[in-house]
């Protein structure tokens, strides 16, 4: 949530270098418009929200989340990322 919300410049490196090898093909990043980004950083914040509240159950959720997308590097993970950080 904290990287939703703020946007580290340091996250945005990580994921750049964590699909420099994968099999993302290499896109120019869109402009995206102050509302879009807006949205998506709302839509992911509250998806974050959710799994917090279930991951306060005793089945940890979020990890596994976390691994799957660190060993498949989805690309809808790398646009999401991509549209939250919009024009930064």
């Amino acid at each position: 949530m904290y990287v939703v919300a703020l946007r580290p410049l340091w996250f945005r490196g990580l994921i750049e270098n964590m699909y420099a090898n994968a099999s993302v093909p290499a896109e120019v990043s869109p402009t995206y418009s102050a509302e879009q980004t807006r949205q998506s950083r709302i839509n992911c914040f509250l998806s974050l929200l959710g799994l917090f509240i279930v991951d306060i159950a005793p089945v940890p959720v979020t990890p596994v989340v976390a691994f799957g997308i660190i060993l498949s590097k989805p690309r809808w993970f790398y646009r999401m990322v991509n549209r939250i950080y919009g024009g930064i």
